[in-house]
């Protein structure tokens, strides 16, 4: 395995970084240098590229903590279509619109099998939870497919996150695969792309959070090393190293795991295990890690106006987005039972 970048996608990370730093609207200034359009066909106006370069770009956002739609939009929304959907649908979505996905349900972070449901009259009946605002909503149904809604239509009705909805109107993804084979959007097809869309959540969550941890500890070196205390810098103390260096432990494993799931995903490997063991440690050891980094700040870590909240925010929100630390080490060992 080489993980390497080359030169594009390192070219994309300076360019992420250079764009990030210093903007007062990043969103908009990610859109205009390009970044958001990655994985765009080519025929669309974007770069034709995929998911390890949208994991790069998320990586930097992470790092900054930067409050931008990124996620949602980036790997549940363009990557998604930008795989599975038919020309039309990468017409309507890929050009302008800010896509988000509907994905959990009460009870249930990532369905394996969703409790929506999609009738033959092509309308979509069910409850989502933490459904983010956005132009156009990717929905995970029962059988399981993905279907597309617009969530401003009639029979959606989204409130405080909570997204109802009531045979509001539908079409099915996944009919570029269909498509390319000559034939109707079928089972294998629907469930193909909903598991395309679990294992982007998951890629694209992880790369977000491998970046927020990296961002945070490098504030805290930062402050340890300039923050002086009886004439000394903080970084001298035996205790401050010590706890940094855990810091540091849980940063750099995070980031082996996210940068191997992410680049079986990129080269059409099975990503499965990877992925479950990069969300259980980003989920069970990045919110003590960012303890203890507002720990190391003293004071400072509890004021609201320091960055340091940003990361740690992020980070939460990443947590109960993959359904918290319990239940991702739930799912990776029922991987191993099943494997063995």
């Amino acid at each position: 395995m080489d993980f390497r970048l080359d030169e594009t996608q390192e070219a994309i990370t300076r360019l992420a970084a250079e764009v990030l730093d210093g903007s007062d609207k990043p969103w908009a200034d990610l859109g205009q240098a390009g970044l958001l359009t990655l994985a765009v066909p080519e025929r669309l106006g974007g770069a034709g590229l995929g998911v390890l370069e949208t994991a790069l770009v998320l990586t930097e956002i992470g790092r900054r903590a930067v409050d931008v739609p990124a996620l949602q939009h980036l790997a549940l929304g363009v990557l998604t279509v930008a795989r599975w959907g038919t020309p039309a649908q990468q017409d309507e979505l890929l050009t302008g619109h800010t896509l988000g996905a509907a994905v959990a349900e009460p009870g249930d972070p990532l369905p394996a099998a969703p409790r929506t449901t999609f009738g033959p009259d092509g309308t979509v009946t069910g409850v989502k939870t933490g459904v983010p605002t956005a132009d156009r909503l990717l929905v995970t149904v029962a059988g399981p497919a993905v279907v597309i809604i617009d969530p401003a239509g009639p029979g959606a009705t989204l409130t405080g996150g909570i997204l109802y909805l009531n045979s509001a109107p539908a079409q099915q993804l996944g009919g570029g695969a269909a498509e390319k084979r000559g034939g109707a959007v079928g089972e294998q097809a629907g469930a193909d792309c909903h598991a395309d869309l679990h294992r982007f959540a998951i890629a694209g969550a992880c790369a977000l959070g491998d970046g927020a941890l990296a961002g945070a500890l490098a504030l805290t070196a930062e402050h340890v090393r300039t923050r002086e205390q009886f004439g000394k810098p903080l970084a001298t103390f035996q205790a401050v190293a010590q706890q940094i260096a855990d810091v540091y432990v849980a940063g750099r494993t995070l980031h082996l795991a996210v940068t191997s799931a992410v680049w079986r995903l990129s080269t059409g490997r099975d990503a499965g295990d990877d992925l479950d063991i990069a969300a259980q440690w980003l989920t069970a050891e990045a919110p003590p890690a960012a303890r203890t980094c507002h720990h190391l700040h003293g004071g400072l870590g509890l004021s609201v106006d320091y960055p340091l909240h940003r990361h740690t925010a992020l980070i939460r929100d990443l947590v109960r987005f993959l359904g918290g630390g319990e239940y991702r080490l739930t799912v990776l060992g029922e991987r191993l039972c099943s494997s063995n």
